[in-house]
């Protein structure tokens, strides 16, 4: 009698074993499943971070040229905090939409830029700086008066010029089929 017993005791015992390996790999898997997300995560923040810190970089360099947002705000312009920035990736990482502030000594303003960027990604392209074509740039620029008004400007940023705007004499305006023909019939 005490025989069964301990007999069915240790039985209970293994079965009550294997139950906790299982609880155990279970929930190894679900931590580590946890840790990949948030790594990934934490992945993406970054290349978004640099993402940000390229793509004004380049802007700030456009901007130190031109001349009328030093006239408005001064040098040095210096780049605001990234947390108050947006930043919109787009076609696979090879496209952005970037607004960030800006101050300087006279003012602060913010700029919009859209750019875009060639060549391929790679598993280690994060480590690479990447070099951003600023397509659209806009800089929109509030200037505290002390004795004049405030002023505000939106001042556009472009390498090429301006086309200037000439009739097209190439075109030919082709006459449209007869009004006759075009008005319905009565039946």
């Amino acid at each position: 009698m005490i025989g069964r017993r301990v007999l069915s005791m240790l039985k209970s015992r293994g079965a009550a074993a294997e139950e906790g390996k299982a609880k155990t790999w279970g929930r190894r898997a679900v931590s580590g499943a946890l840790i990949c997300l948030t790594g990934g995560v934490a992945l993406s923040a970054l290349d978004d971070l640099v993402i940000y810190h390229s793509c004004s970089s380049k802007a700030l360099e456009k901007a130190s040229k031109n001349q009328a947002i030093i006239e408005a705000i001064g040098e040095p312009i210096v780049r605001g905090p990234w947390y108050n920035a947006s930043l919109a990736v787009a076609h696979k990482r090879h496209s952005v939409s970037c607004t960030f502030p800006v101050s300087g000594p006279q003012g602060s303003g913010i700029f919009q830029l859209k750019a875009v960027r060639n060549g391929e990604d790679t598993w280690f392209s994060i480590l690479r700086p990447r070099d951003w074509e600023i397509l659209i740039m806009e800089a929109l620029l509030h200037v505290p008066g002390n004795e004049q008004k405030e002023q505000t400007f939106r001042i556009s940023v472009s390498d090429n010029p301006p086309l200037e705007c000439k009739p097209c004499t190439a075109c030919r305006v082709q006459p449209s089929a007869s009004a006759e023909e075009n008005q319905p019939q009565p039946a």
